[in-house]
C-alpha cells in the first residue's frame, strides 16, 4: 500500500472524490483487454495537463511507477500496473474536440471517443482515415500511443501519419509542445513520431493536433468467397499489383464464418474456407472500373461466389458480418489471445500455410481474420485460461506465429502494441543492439523508470510469452 505522506501529498493536487482507494474500485483498474490482473495502489483521475505534470514529479520524487490508461481497450497489456503504484483514469481529458476545416486539422484532448472524431470530420466533407475496430469505445489518446489502425490503414496508413503536433507531460513532469499546426515541419528530430507509438513510456498526450484529409466522394464493396484460404491469399495479391490500391481488404477463414453465422446470422456462405471483403474509394468512374476490376481477379483466383453491394444497405450488412467476428468468436470459448503479427504482402499467402500448419501441430482452436490487404492478418486462440494444458500449447503456439511473421520479413505487431504481451520478442526482431538502442532513448527520457514501466522490454532472461500463473 501507498504510505500516508504521500497520498496527503497527492492530496494537496487532486480533491478528494478523484482519488480511489478503494479495493473494489482498484480492481476495475487492475486489467484491460489482454492477458493478467495487477493491482493498482491507487487510481486519480486528474482533470488537466498540469495536475498530471505535478503527478508526474511527486512521482518521481518518491520512485512511484505511473500508468497512463484510457478505455483500456489495449490487447497487448498497454495500461496494465504490472508494479503497482498510480494508474491515471485519462477519461476526464476528453473536453477539446474541434474541427479546423480550413487548415483540414482536428485538435482534440486524449479521452475523446475515436469515433466522435470520425462522425465531427464526416459533417463537414473531411476524413479521419485511422479506423480501429474499437473506435466506438476506444480513446484517441490509447490510439496514439499504441499508433492504432484498422481496415483503412491499408490505403491510407496508420495513426502515426496523422499526428502532426502534440502536448505532452514528459516522464520528469515538464509540459512540452512537439510539432505544430503546418502539415511540412523538418525543425529538429521528429519528437512527435518518436511518442505516437510509445506506449506510454516517454510521455502521456494530454492534446492532439491531427491531420484530416478530404472525404472520398463514392466507394463500392465487394464479398468474395473462396473454397481455399490459400486462393484467397493469391487473390489479394494479385490486385494489389494490378494497380489498384483498395481502402481496405479483409479477411476471414471458415472458423469466422461459421461463428458470425451462428452469433449474428449475416447469410455468410458457410462452407466457404474464406471470405475477403474489398472496398475501393475515390471518384465514382475510378470507382466503379476498380470494383468491376476486383470483381474479376477474384474470379480468375478461384472465387465461388463474388456479391457487390448495390448501396449503402447491402455495404453496411458487408461490413456488419467483418465487426461481429470478435464477439462472435468469444462464443467460442472464455479465453481469446488476440495476435496481429504482420507479413509484406507478398507473403501473406506463405503465412497463411504457416497458420494452418501451427493449428494442426497444437490442435488449437485458431481462428484467422484481420487486414489482409497490408499482411495484418490476426490469428486469434480461442481457449480457457483454467486449461493449463491447452494454456502451455497456446504459449508455444504464440511464439511459432511471431517466429513465422518475423522469418517471412515481418513484424511482432501491426497495430496493437508489444506492451507486455510481445515485449519477450522484441530482441529476435530488432536484434540486440536495435533493442539496445531503444532502452538508451527510455532511459535519457525516463531517469527513474516511473512511466509505465514493464512494457516493451523484456524482463531478463525472458524469451517467451508465459500465459499460465
Amino acid at each position: 500500500m501507498m504510505e500516508q505522506h504521500v497520498l496527503d501529498e497527492i492530496r494537496k493536487i487532486i480533491p478528494e472524490e478523484r482519488i480511489l482507494l478503494d479495493l473494489p474500485d482498484r480492481y476495475s483498474y487492475s486489467y484491460d483487454a489482454s492477458f493478467g490482473q495487477y493491482l493498482p495502489d491507487v487510481v486519480i483521475a486528474p482533470d488537466d495537463a498540469q495536475e498530471i505534470s505535478q503527478l508526474v514529479k511527486l512521482a518521481n520524487k518518491y520512485h512511484i511507477p505511473l500508468y497512463p490508461r484510457g478505455a483500456a481497450t489495449s490487447l497487448s497489456g498497454g495500461p496494465l500496473p504490472v508494479e503497482g503504484g498510480m494508474v491515471l483514469d485519462m477519461s476526464r481529458l476528453n473536453r477539446t474536440l474541434v474541427i479546423d476545416r480550413e487548415n483540414l486539422l482536428a485538435i482534440v484532448s486524449p479521452g475523446v471517443i475515436t469515433a466522435d472524431i470520425h462522425k465531427k470530420a464526416e459533417e463537414v466533407g473531411l476524413f479521419y482515415p485511422p479506423d480501429p475496430s474499437s473506435s466506438h469505445v476506444s480513446t484517441i489518446g490509447g490510439n496514439l500511443m499504441e499508433n492504432s489502425s484498422g481496415p483503412k490503414g491499408l490505403k491510407y496508413g496508420t495513426t502515426k501519419e496523422y499526428v502532426i503536433g502534440l502536448e505532452v507531460v514528459t516522464p520528469t513532469g515538464d509540459i512540452i509542445r512537439t510539432g505544430g499546426k503546418t502539415v511540412k515541419n523538418v525543425t529538429g528530430y521528429d519528437l512527435t513520431r518518436l511518442i505516437v507509438g510509445s506506449e506510454g513510456t516517454l510521455g502521456i498526450i494530454t492534446e492532439a493536433i491531427l491531420r484530416l484529409i478530404p472525404k472520398p466522394q463514392a466507394r463500392k464493396t465487394l464479398l468474395a468467397a473462396f473454397n481455399r484460404l490459400e486462393a484467397s491469399g493469391h487473390a489479394i495479391t494479385k490486385i494489389l499489383s494490378s494497380g489498384i490500391l483498395p481502402a481496405a481488404m479483409e479477411l476471414m477463414d471458415n472458423a469466422c464464418i461459421r461463428s458470425v453465422e451462428h452469433y449474428s446470422p449475416c447469410g455468410l456462405p458457410i462452407d466457404a474456407e474464406a471470405l475477403i471483403i474489398i472496398e475501393v474509394d475515390g471518384h465514382p468512374k475510378a470507382v466503379e472500373e476498380e470494383i468491376v476490376k476486383c470483381a474479376a481477379l477474384c474470379e480468375e483466383q478461384g472465387a465461388v461466389s463474388v456479391r457487390v453491394a448495390q448501396n449503402e444497405a447491402e455495404r453496411q450488412e458487408i461490413w456488419k458480418a467483418r465487426k461481429m467476428v470478435s464477439p462472435a468468436i468469444t462464443q467460442m470459448g472464455p479465453t481469446k489471445i488476440s495476435e496481429d503479427a504482420t507479413v509484406p504482402r507478398s507473403q501473406i499467402p506463405a503465412m497463411m500455410k504457416r497458420l494452418q500448419k501451427i493449428r494442426e501441430k497444437y490442435q488449437l482452436n485458431l481462428v484467422v481474420f484481420g487486414h489482409a490487404g497490408d499482411g495484418n492478418l490476426h490469428p486469434n486462440i480461442i481457449t480457457d485460461k483454467r486449461n493449463i494444458e491447452e494454456m502451455k500449447r497456446a504459449e508455444d503456439a504464440v511464439s511459432e506465429i511471431f517466429e513465422a511473421a518475423v522469418s517471412l520479413g515481418g513484424t511482432l505487431s501491426g497495430e496493437h502494441g508489444i506492451g507486455t504481451m510481445k515485449a519477450p520478442y522484441m530482441e529476435m526482431e530488432l536484434g540486440e543492439v536495435g533493442l539496445m538502442m531503444m532502452k538508451k532513448i527510455k532511459q535519457a527520457w525516463d531517469p527513474n523508470n516511473i512511466l509505465n514501466p514493464g512494457k516493451i522490454f523484456p524482463k531478463p532472461g525472458q524469451t517467451k510469452v508465459v500465459l499460465t500463473e
